[in-house]
């Protein structure tokens, strides 16, 4: 089979998956899996052990339901084997980055649990694993943050009590950095979990949790650069495991490396269409399909576009149902395509912070196509999903979504000529966007405000104001194909011939010769008559 492109598209790739997929069947021809080094002491039958530390190794990964079958087989062959409970809870608690277990999935932990406490750890550190774990579950009906601070601080009380078990100390590190509050912009936290994971990193540079929590504890514009190491080293540590492919993009998007990142996550998606990982599929489209816009490869996007329907069934996971409302709305925002971005079909999902998105994508695109009328209906509904959010105490994806609110509200009355009260909006926006820091579920907003400041004050006549808004937002959202043309076309209007010419150098040279979109002749003619 060939894929007569020069980049093997999203299409070739799925295929090819799809080919070898029944390869399993009698395990000709499949390579050996690969998910790194895990050394877990236990007390467990001999038998269990290499199964035990593979389940370890998966939820290392992030490979949830291969890492609950590997945990219950060993329970399976070994019922006395408690341990293997505390790897079924800490398999259900699913991504710590996330919103928390289902009902279903937290009444399977706390079983798990409950079994593991009857049967009775063998050892008090394999006891006070499963304790450790419990604090999550156990006790009065709490948010996710909350429990997971509790969490936290059971591992690290597990890890002071053991300071030879390399395992509490990564685990302590992963639950700490999912305890990072998103508006403290020194990191406290993740910056001590990086501490402990860069020491276990030297010591095993194999290991997956490791160079996977250093890629998390690094997720930050101003520590990005930090975790590169690592990211150019989890995929080959865990290339069988989907996440282990993908997590490496989450740095290089941070750092705006965006040929690495196609590269990640199309193999993320091959694997995981090979293991009918939908959830997993997924997520790594959102983060390539912004890669891919980035490069102005808007075909290989829309291939990415039209994958979505192609995909299995998702789970309830809402990593998945965001990227399904994301992606479409991506594709029409980054190419400026308003009048397809007012189109756009609502999400089914019943999450407020998702359903949000498309909203804003339409309201910013009837707005700056002059349909104030659309996006007016838009921007009432965006302050409709706020008030849920505030209703359901979820501050976070609340400031999200009024940014949203904000930014649309600001544009439409941009639209109706209200110049300086829009501006004054928009700002606003952009300033409360800039207390917090992006979801590990998204690879970036889908247009910083920052950015649509800066297209808001170059389109009202200050492209000297518009210059700095266009840098601001570059230095957290480095490489940004947008903020690059605008702070060009900012430059060359405020008469900053050398910083225009230094803006359409960067984009020319980083979209390369694959790149089509428009704006790019703009670009090379500007250079070439210069």
């Amino acid at each position: 089979m060939k894929c007569l492109v020069k980049r093997a598209s999203l299409v070739c790739w799925l295929l090819l998956a799809t080919a070898t997929a029944g390869l399993g069947d009698d395990n000709v021809g499949v390579p050996p899996e690969k998910l790194g080094k895990v050394s877990f002491a236990n007390s467990c039958n001999g038998a269990v052990q290499p199964a035990f530390e593979r389940g370890v190794a998966l939820l290392h990964s992030f490979w949830w339901q291969e890492g609950r079958k590997a945990f219950q087989q060993v329970l399976d062959r070994d019922p006395s084997c408690a341990i293997a409970t505390w790897g079924i809870a800490a398999i259900d608690l699913g991504n710590p980055f996330a919103t928390g277990p289902s009902p279903a999935e937290a009444q399977q932990a706390q079983d798990a649990i409950a079994r593991g406490r009857s049967i009775g750890a063998n050892t008090e550190r394999e006891r006070l694993y499963i304790e450790a774990i419990a604090t999550y579950y156990d006790g009065p009906v709490r948010p996710h943050i909350v429990r997971m601070k509790a969490l936290a601080d059971g591992f690290e009380a597990l890890a002071a009590r053991y300071p030879d078990d390399d395992e509490a100390q990564i685990f302590y590190a992963i639950y700490l950095v999912g305890t990072q509050d998103p508006t403290d912009k020194t990191f406290g936290r993740t910056l001590k979990a990086a501490g402990i994971l860069e020491a276990q990193f030297a010591r095993h540079p194999d290991h997956p949790g490791v160079s996977h929590y250093l890629i998390h504890s690094y997720d930050y514009p101003p520590i990005a650069e930090k975790g590169l190491p690592a990211a150019r080293r989890y995929a080959g540590i865990a290339p069988s495991a989907p996440h282990a492919l993908h997590m490496p993009s989450h740095i290089f998007t941070r750092v705006g490396a965006w040929k690495e990142s196609i590269a990640a996550n199309q193999r993320s998606v091959a694997v995981s269409k090979t293991e009918n990982d939908t959830d997993a599929q997924l997520h790594a489209m959102d983060y390539l399909v912004y890669a891919d816009l980035q490069l102005a490869r808007d075909a290989d996007a829309l291939q990415v576009v039209e994958a979505i329907t192609q995909v299995g069934t998702p789970t309830a996971a809402r990593g998945s149902a965001f990227a399904i409302a994301a992606i479409p709305c991506r594709y029409a925002l980054e190419r400026g395509a308003w009048q397809e971005a007012a189109q756009l079909r609502p999400s089914e999902s019943r999450v407020a912070y998702i359903r949000a998105m498309p909203v804003f994508a339409r309201a910013i695109g009837a707005a700056r196509a002059g349909d104030t009328v659309a996006a007016e209906k838009d921007v009432q509904e965006l302050a409709e999903l706020v008030d849920a959010l505030k209703e359901a105490k979820d501050r976070y994806w609340a400031t999200e979504v009024e940014v949203q609110h904000l930014s649309a509200m600001a544009w439409t009355d941009y639209a109706k000529g209200y110049i300086d009260g829009a501006l004054t909006q928009m700002r606003g926006a952009a300033d409360l966007e800039d207390t917090s820091e992006k979801n590990a579920v998204t690879p970036g907003r889908l247009i910083p405000a920052r950015e649509l400041l800066g297209d808001m004050l170059r389109d009202s006549g200050n492209p000297a104001g518009a210059l700095g808004e266009y840098e601001a937002s570059l230095r957290r959202d480095p490489r940004r194909f947008r903020s690059l043309f605008g702070a060009a076309q900012a430059a060359a209007a405020s008469g900053n011939r050398d910083a225009a010419r230094d803006f359409y150098r960067q984009l020319v040279d980083m979209a390369g010769p694959d790149g089509a979109r428009k704006e790019l002749g703009t670009a090379r003619a500007y250079l070439a008559g210069d």
